[in-house]
């Protein structure tokens, strides 16, 4: 990697570091409670006392920025968490299995695949009560196929490598292989579809929260944020709707962006010794 690709991802490194960082501690960096109502401050634009502005109903937008991150980030993480575990273990199951237990599970894969995800979650919300446990459960269960699909070819390609029949030959049960060979072999592609998830999440949380069936709307969270502002950005309060975006934008992009730098990363020794590079 050269010195300018090494310098873009310490930068993405340290954005999500520091964002994380001034979440988690919010209370430092901000005086006001993000659920602190004042309607003689209502729809201030961005002044000394409130960096970022105020609300509809007088909040400190910089206030609810930071705690707001503290949701959307956890329904990242926890989302991904879901959707890998399950993706990962329906992936290994169908590739190790093979034949038809393989088949049938790939017919389900695909009745589920061709669902826009961004339906089926609206689709499931709609019908349960809003909290941040049914959001992270909504997304993470509309979200686990295209990694099962990933993993399951990835254990299907291992499975014809010598080692594997080697491992087969001598005794090796059929947990052995999964734990000591099949997995720790497709470690990296967890740990890019587990990375690349996260933004998946954060916007799936704002896009569901934007229509008003995510988190419940008295708790801070930067779809929130927007859902909140679509009826004042147009009257000039615009800063209501900037802050929240840009955060999004950026978080999304730094995070699939490193995604792909350590997909780059992981698949380069693997090119090396197969002599395509």
């Amino acid at each position: 990697m050269s010195a300018i690709g090494k310098g873009f991802v310490k930068c993405l490194c340290c954005y999500l570091i520091i964002l994380l960082a001034v979440t988690l501690l919010a209370p430092v960096f901000t005086p006001y409670d993000p659920l602190s109502v004042g309607l003689m401050n209502i729809l201030q634009p961005p002044t000394a006392a409130h960096l970022f502005g105020t609300d509809q109903l007088g909040r400190d937008v910089f206030a609810r920025l930071l705690y707001g991150g503290r949701v959307s980030l956890a329904v990242g993480g926890a989302a991904m968490l879901l959707s890998v575990s399950f993706g990962t273990g329906y992936g290994v199951i169908s590739g190790f299995l093979g034949g038809m237990a393989d088949r049938i599970m790939m017919r389900v894969l695909d009745a589920l695949l061709s669902i826009p995800s961004i339906l089926l979650m609206i689709g499931i919300q709609v019908f349960i009560p809003a909290s941040f446990l049914s959001v992270v459960i909504v997304i993470g269960m509309t979200s686990w196929m295209p990694i099962a699909r990933l993993i399951r070819t990835e254990i299907l390609s291992l499975k014809g490598e010598i080692f594997i029949q080697a491992s087969v030959v001598v005794g090796a049960s059929p947990a052995q292989l999964l734990i000591r060979h099949l997995l720790p072999q497709s470690l990296p592609t967890i740990i890019v579809m587990s990375i690349t998830g996260v933004s998946h999440a954060i916007l799936s949380e704002a896009t569901l929260s934007f229509f008003g069936i995510g988190i419940p709307p008295h708790e801070p969270s930067w779809g929130n944020m927007l859902m909140g502002a679509q009826s004042y950005v147009l009257s000039g309060a615009w800063w209501i709707a900037l802050f929240p975006g840009l955060l999004i934008t950026f978080t999304v992009l730094a995070v699939t962006f490193l995604g792909d730098v350590l997909q780059d990363r992981f698949a380069l020794p693997q090119l090396k010794r197969s002599g395509k590079w």
